[in-house]
């Protein structure tokens, strides 16, 4: 199917939702008022907006953390204010959390905020580096 005056193919999607795994965060977050959801920021998007030019990658440990503690993404969103997928997005680094988003994470572990980000990549667990001399 295809619009002809402008060229474009017609969505087949019946409910105009976008299709899943598509779409902004605004439209993903199930808000309805497209605004992101709480939180949300696209990763690099700090490094973009000063002009920078490339991303900045925050690395998390949220997954570890929430496994360690046998808590589910949803109850972890729920408990942070937050849509299940955005804990997911998070967790993946799709995204990178608000400075308030991040505190609270932090606040809801019980542990500073440096022990669950930071701009290095985590050394994974197991791994041993060699002494630094």
């Amino acid at each position: 199917m295809g619009d002809r005056a402008s060229g474009r193919k017609r969505s087949t999607a019946r409910s105009g939702a976008p299709e899943p795994g598509t779409g902004t965060p605004e439209t993903r977050s199930g808000t309805g008022t497209g605004k992101p959801a709480a939180g949300w920021r696209a990763a690099g998007e700090q490094g973009r907006a000063r002009g920078g030019g490339g991303t900045e990658t925050v690395h998390n440990r949220i997954a570890v953390l929430r496994v360690e503690r046998a808590i589910t993404r949803r109850q972890l969103a729920e408990a942070l204010g937050v849509h299940y997928q955005t804990v997911g997005y998070l967790e993946r680094g799709e995204y990178s959390p608000s400075l308030f988003l991040a505190l609270r994470i932090a606040e809801y572990f019980e542990v500073p905020v440096e022990v669950i980000f930071s701009t290095a990549p985590f050394p994974r667990i197991g791994s041993t580096a060699p002494p630094s001399r």
